[in-house]
């Protein structure tokens, strides 16, 4: 996977003139769609294109293109945060609004949820910067803000240096993986699995603490009919 995420960055983001015209474009709607349906490692993808840019930038071929993909990469990540909570928004007014509202409920982590609601009754819409930067933070706080009815215009207002901060990060990770590499696509690739790997943490750690709760009461047992 991380080889033909390289690829298609390094596609993705060509030559100045051919960049602007097409990969930009195709950055600032693949984000766009990940931050509506979190399927498309966008962090991953900011990175990789990041690396490209660099390259451009140190060799001349394009001074701007790190600026491009900072700006195409936020503005992309706003609009599918803005929308997704719009929709969210909308949906929880409508008849069937509760049963969309529940499914995104779903893709939350309870635990998460909870922490989520906690911090933004203590700190307000602040708490999306966070949630942006940490992995698999960004659902829980959004649908908080939707059960807390937060307005959709202080959503922006939060969201703003959320996705500010989200660009600079992912984009760092791809400075870095440029700098250390001649080859765009090495660091493409260092960048890209960097980015795979921040954001499957999260989720693994979640599968290993469930299994060791599954597998407690087993012990429990166990000791119990050996102290019997």
């Amino acid at each position: 996977m991380t080889g033909w995420l390289a690829q298609a960055v390094t596609a993705g983001v060509p030559a100045a003139s051919t960049g602007r015209a097409i990969g930009y474009p195709s950055l600032f709607l693949l984000v766009a769609l990940g931050s509506l349906v979190p399927v498309v490692p966008t962090g991953a993808l900011v990175s990789g294109a990041a690396v490209v840019a660099f390259q451009q930038t140190t060799h001349g071929t394009d001074p701007l293109a790190l600026l491009f993909v900072f700006v195409t990469s936020a503005l992309a990540a706003f609009v599918g945060d803005v929308a997704l909570y719009w929709l969210g928004q909308r949906g929880a007014r409508s008849a069937g609004g509760s049963r969309g509202l529940e499914r995104l409920r779903q893709r939350a982590d309870p635990d998460h949820l909870e922490t989520a609601r906690r911090r933004l009754e203590q700190h307000g819409t602040v708490v999306l910067v966070l949630s942006r930067l940490v992995p698999a933070g960004r659902i829980p706080v959004m649908v908080a803000c939707l059960l807390a009815r937060v307005p959709l215009r202080s959503f922006v207002r939060g969201d703003v240096a959320a996705v500010v901060a989200w660009a600079v990060a992912y984009q760092a990770i791809g400075i870095l993986g440029g700098s250390l590499f001649a080859r765009p696509w090495e660091g493409v690739a260092l960048a890209v699995g960097l980015t795979l790997l921040i954001s499957v943490a999260p989720y693994a750690w979640r599968l290993i603490r469930g299994r060791a709760r599954r597998a407690a009461p087993h012990r429990e047992d166990e000791g119990a009919h050996g102290t019997g």
